[in-house]
């Protein structure tokens, strides 16, 4: 690695990284206290800020280089425990907001999501989540704590400004869920992994503004291997671009998280691919 990049996402100049003209800033979240399974998503925010310093930043398909628009990357949100995190992320991410900046936020954990939901809620709502995940994790609490990354949508859903939520990629899910699953706004991947149209149809049950918590571990592990909780039978690269694409080409695309990257030593490639993946949801956003 040049160790002579910037330490930002892109390995930005500070002509297109400084934070009074950048459109973007991009909020690293390296938290990691609820994982029931694999930990070390807290190091996925700076993995993939590493990766993205080696990204070529013209992007093919809208023909634009989003990086002249600017990106800031935020100091780190560096939090004790689960309730100092969503607290600390709320207010940073609603500082954010209100100097006018497009937030990305990047996880750590699923649960850091509805910290910057609510703020986004509070500023945008009515507002639909847009979740692609494996999981549904919509369970009230997970081993008695109510914040956990198995909650991270029930805990969004609560936030004042949140109209509905949209969810894509499930295909594991507890049967405490069940009740709180709306099956017209659940796309199982069983029923669209392969199938045509499904786009549509989720397009269809979104409301204008939209924001976008994705848990990549909605990926097929064969292209995320890097996740604390992956199941098979997950969704392809151009099958989730295409989804991306139509949402921020035909809604309001007010913000979105990426969450759940646990950076393996042997294989840096997810690490690229989730980098490639803010990069291009940028572009739709602002070519």
């Amino acid at each position: 690695m040049n160790s002579d990049l910037p330490d930002n996402f892109g390995g930005l100049p500070e002509e297109f990284s400084n934070f009074e003209s950048s459109a973007v800033a991009v909020l690293p979240v390296p938290f990691d206290m609820t994982s029931s399974w694999l930990i070390g998503s807290d190091k996925g925010p700076q993995a993939l800020i590493d990766a993205s310093k080696h990204m070529e930043l013209y992007d093919i398909e809208t023909r634009s280089e989003m990086y002249k628009r600017g990106i800031y990357t935020a100091p780190a949100i560096a939090a004790g425990s689960s309730s100092a995190m969503i607290k600390q992320t709320y207010a940073e991410s609603k500082r954010l907001l209100e100097a006018g900046k497009f937030v990305v936020t990047l996880g750590g954990e699923h649960a850091i999501s509805a910290a910057p939901i609510k703020a986004h809620a509070e500023k945008y709502g009515p507002l639909t989540i847009l979740q692609f995940d494996a999981h549904t994790d919509l369970r009230d609490s997970y081993e008695g704590d109510k914040l956990s990354h198995a909650s991270a949508m029930a805990r969004s859903v609560e936030c004042s400004g949140v109209e509905r939520l949209v969810s894509v990629g499930i295909r594991a899910i507890d049967s405490s869920e069940l009740g709180a699953i709306k099956p017209e706004n659940t796309f199982f991947a069983e029923d669209i992994a392969g199938q045509q149209g499904w786009q549509e149809r989720v397009l269809a049950r979104l409301g204008e503004r939209v924001y976008v918590t994705f848990d990549l571990d909605v990926f097929e592990p064969g292209l995320m291997p890097s996740t604390g909780t992956p199941e098979p039978g997950g969704l392809g690269w151009y099958e989730v671009l295409k989804l991306l694409r139509m949402v921020a080409a035909e809604r309001t695309l007010v913000g979105f998280d990426v969450v759940e990257l646990m950076p393996s030593e042997t294989n840096r490639a997810p690490d690229f691919v989730a980098c490639k993946l803010v990069y291009k949801m940028l572009s739709y956003k602002f070519a």
